[in-house]
């Protein structure tokens, strides 16, 4: 990716000018980390690791490791913690995280009223600022609708508020913020201050436009601080036009070529349908896909995914962005300028159509170049055996959300009220798609869910469907080393010789047995205490320590 002044071009909704990035500091040497008096996952009888140059060096049994402590920078008790590979999160908004963390959350509130108190206090606060309030649900909220826009400018007397639903597919807005983005007569604008689909864009597109570089920095700083106290070492990013910019992708991308954070790859999702269109668009933004948030359809919860048979709980099947031709070309141009391809996709109607056209672009490029290619959906909610048998086939991942069917799963959650129960049992297959042979990728889609590991596996490991349950082995793989290798990075294990991208994590007193592959047996119970970061170690460099702040 190129440093310095950088041209974008002249584009309908996003940012354009000059974008200038600070060029990546020079890489400080890393230290030489000695672990002892652990557990180390993958290396049976196995109690410590040593880690030089940014690299495993060693791994072995406690009583050679002494041998080694004057080599050390810095020895590790470890006290019997266990050690893992650094988690990798396969599907995350950073900017959007990092400004959640700084924004007024709403996701533990339980009424209009609630919320409404909320905001009008960060509004005194930001004397006239903006205000940012996210991730409300107002299938909690004892009125079971959203805030209007009336209510909203009198919480606020008239301020700017943004305030997208816990999916990040609609939102309401105050009417000075729908007057700034101009949505009345766009499609999504319901007349009393909630919007989706393009008047969701409109208003997400005008509300980033006053970033500044200073406050992405900022946001990506949180999101990245985040992401490592929580064991994640590798972030993708999965960025669109409705949600963010060129700009915020470049950033990000430069933030973590920083030592001592989270490292970062990026999607871009945007439709192409030329090979040198596509060529040209992943090298310009320095991203591994046109995929990511390139939407097929919306959400459950905003009722915009679209769906074969309607809605239980509002009459509408939703809404498919995308054709078939649309995707088969889009396809055909990453795969020849060597791209992931793919996008969001949750809707049973939507992976039939995503499906159709996967299936027509293999006719054109061939099913080896389609495996070779490493496409990937993201989310796939509500697949049946015929869209998994066509992942499986032409090696299409899933970018899965277990916290999904945690949040809002099961016959009493908020896709039982939407879709039914029946179906609501049926959203994500985890063990379906692992039997049908697709591979899987777990991650949060932060904000939409917060960046949490072992939450996402105790979620996998605990699917309200018993059918579609992992083990704890199978999620742990499918939280690190497959997202490593989706990325085409290595990293995920801890082997000799890869990259010193691992985890020390405590396990508390109340929390799960030790397994007998030494992670912590889930399965003995859905409540019980999670492992906690201690130190978390990337490419070498304390990325990290809790024990130091």
């Amino acid at each position: 990716m190129s440093r310095g002044g950088v041209r974008l071009p002249r584009r309908e909704g996003a940012d354009w000018g000059i974008v200038t990035t600070a060029p990546a500091p020079e890489n400080p040497h890393p230290p030489t980390i000695l672990l002892r008096g652990g557990r180390v996952h993958g290396h049976a009888g196995a109690q410590a690791l040593l880690s030089r140059e940014g690299r495993i060096a060693w791994v072995g049994a406690d009583d050679a490791a002494a041998a080694l402590v004057d080599e050390a920078d810095r020895v590790v008790d470890l006290d019997g913690a266990l050690v893992t590979a650094a988690f990798c999160d396969a599907h995350v908004h950073l900017t959007m995280t990092g400004q959640g963390l700084d924004g007024i959350d709403l996701s533990g509130t339980r009424s209009v009223g609630e919320a409404l108190r909320l905001i009008e206090t960060a509004a005194r606060h930001l004397r006239g600022r903006p205000v940012y309030a996210h991730s409300w649900d107002e299938t909690k909220w004892v009125e079971g609708r959203p805030v209007t826009a009336a209510e909203l400018d009198r919480a606020t007397y008239g301020g700017v508020v943004y305030m997208p639903r816990v999916d990040a597919h609609s939102a309401s807005v105050s009417s000075a913020m729908a007057a700034v983005a101009r949505v009345h007569g766009l499609d999504g604008w319901d007349g009393t201050g909630v919007v989706s689909r393009d008047a969701f864009a409109a208003v997400t597109n005008a509300f980033t436009s006053g970033m500044t570089d200073a406050d992405r920095q900022h946001y990506l700083d949180l999101a990245l601080r985040a992401a490592a106290e929580r064991g994640v070492g590798l972030v993708h990013e999965t960025g669109a036009d409705h949600l963010t910019s060129y700009a915020d992708v470049q950033h990000v991308l430069e933030a973590g070529l920083t030592p001592g954070v989270p490292a970062t790859v990026a999607y871009w999702g945007q439709l192409v349908g030329a090979d040198a269109e596509a060529a040209h668009l992943g090298e310009f933004l320095g991203v591994i896909g046109l995929a990511g948030d390139l939407c097929a359809d919306g959400s459950f919860g905003s009722r915009t995914a679209h769906l074969l048979e309607e809605y239980v709980d509002e009459p509408g099947h939703g809404y498919g962005y995308l054709n078939a031709e649309e995707i088969a070309s889009h396809v055909v141009a990453c795969t020849r300028a060597g791209l992931q391809a793919g996008g969001h996709v949750i809707g049973d109607a939507a992976l039939h159509t995503m499906a159709e056209g996967f299936r027509r672009a293999a006719d054109v490029v061939g099913r080896e170049a389609m495996v070779a290619a490493r496409h990937r959906w993201e989310h796939v909610e509500l697949p049946d055996a015929e869209v998994l048998a066509t992942m499986a086939e032409l090696g299409i991942w899933a970018s899965v959300q277990p916290a999904f069917d945690g949040l809002w799963g099961g016959t009493d959650g908020m896709y039982a009220v939407r879709l039914g129960q029946e179906r609501a049992l049926a959203t994500v297959p985890l063990r379906s798609m692992l039997e049908a042979g697709v591979r899987v990728a777990l991650g949060s889609d932060s904000p939409v869910t917060t960046i949490d590991p072992w939450r996402a596996v105790q979620y996998a490991v605990w699917h309200h469907n018993e059918d579609e349950r992992l083990t704890v082995a199978e999620a742990v793989a499918a939280h690190t080393s497959a997202g490593y290798e989706l990325a085409g990075r290595p990293g995920g294990t801890l082997a000799v010789g890869g990259p010193a991208s691992y985890v020390v994590w405590d396990l508390p007193a109340d929390g799960p047995p030790a397994g007998g592959d030494g992670l912590p047996d889930l399965a003995a119970g859905p409540d019980l205490a999670l492992p906690i970061a201690r130190l978390t170690v990337v490419d070498g460099h304390l990325a990290f320590d809790r024990d130091r702040g």
